[in-house]
């Protein structure tokens, strides 16, 4: 999740998009990629998928889904509405202004919290792609050693309060998130975050040695580019909730085993992202979407343990309420139940 702010047309686009969705043909649909189903398009049914940022590889799957036609072939037209800074998933889908979206595990338990009827259906990402980007010749192995420098993270998010609570962070000086490398360039005892195959891959290509931390070494791990819907759509559209599932799951299998095609769809709509970082972000994502082995079958499950130690943590930070009902946060039903892996 290349946090590279200034692409001013793209932006704008983004937020026309997410004003104009108040129903589904509200919001302009994406050019029909050449895999795509030929089925007509009056039989299917019209949903919207809203991105929490900028098309990228993290967004993978889900638009396999929609150029292969896996889509179509469930008798689906869905409109991906692209997100940006800020984008207000959890907001789109309790006004139903949005029939599913795409968010992390913290932001379902921190929505519910606020009592936002958000449900978490398939996770593609089981392993967080969050870290902190260092320079190599800091001498910094790991978040532990994190002191005498910068640090530029969101102030508030789970992750960047998780780590201000369980790290010393002698004679760090923590700074907002700059949205771009440039202070990280310059400044030799700079840190930043990012997501692992963005910005370290960035600070490489433009001459830095940039070494990446994982913020899941600390045992913060939540699920990351979530299929979402609200209660009230699982509840009373089950059929179609399982339709986008299965065609989601379906994508994210896809595109891990052949990313090209699709990246050059998201090259298409986000010229930001140069085809080098999507193939690069794509091969990154193996390890995070399907970990120690995880069987491609099992891609999307998810473990009541894991949902329950994120929120113990929440609780931690006093994000969340102890009294939150953890087990109305997901439905593993539609993707077959536990996964095996961690």
């Amino acid at each position: 999740m290349y946090r590279h702010l200034p692409c001013p047309a793209l932006f704008a686009c983004c937020l026309l998009c997410l004003g104009g969705c108040g129903s589904p043909d509200a919001a302009t649909a994406p050019s029909r990629a050449p895999e795509q189903s030929e089925q007509p398009a009056a039989v299917r049914s019209q949903v919207t998928l809203a991105l929490n940022w900028f098309p990228e590889a993290e967004h993978g799957g889900y638009y396999a889904a929609q150029v292969r036609g896996f889509f179509a072939e469930e008798d689906l037209e869905v409109k991906i509405l692209p997100g940006g800074p800020g984008a207000p998933v959890i907001q789109l889908l309790t006004a139903q202004r949005a029939t599913f979206a795409v968010g992390n595990a913290d932001q379902v338990l921190t929505g519910r919290n606020e009592e936002a009827d958000v449900v978490a259906l398939m996770a593609p990402l089981q392993m967080s792609p969050r870290c902190i980007m260092v320079h190599a010749e800091s001498g910094i192995q790991q978040l532990e050693d994190l002191q005498g420098v910068t640090l530029a993270i969101s102030a508030g998010r789970a992750f960047a309060l998780y780590m201000q609570k369980k790290l010393p962070l002698k004679d760090v000086r923590i700074v907002g998130y700059p949205g771009n490398v440039t202070n990280f360039l310059q400044d030799p005892k700079f840190a930043q975050q990012g997501y692992v195959f963005s910005e370290p891959f960035v600070a490489r290509e433009k001459g830095g040695d940039p070494r990446a931390l994982m913020v899941s070494d600390l045992g913060f791990n939540p699920y990351t580019s979530l299929l979402l819907t609200n209660g009230k759509t699982l509840r009373e559209q089950r059929d179609l909730v399982e339709k986008v599932t299965r065609a989601s799951v379906r994508g994210w299998q896809s595109y891990l085993e052949n990313p090209g095609p699709v990246n050059d769809h998201i090259h298409g709509l986000n010229a930001e992202m140069g085809r080098e970082i999507l193939d690069y972000g794509a091969k990154i994502l193996q390890d995070l979407c399907l970990p120690e082995g995880m069987p491609k079958e099992e891609l999307g499950r998810m473990t009541e343990r894991r949902w329950r130690e994120l929120a113990d943590q929440l609780v931690e930070i006093d994000l969340i309420s102890t009294e939150l009902d953890v087990d109305a946060a997901f439905d593993n039903a539609i993707v077959g139940g536990e996964a095996d892996a961690p």
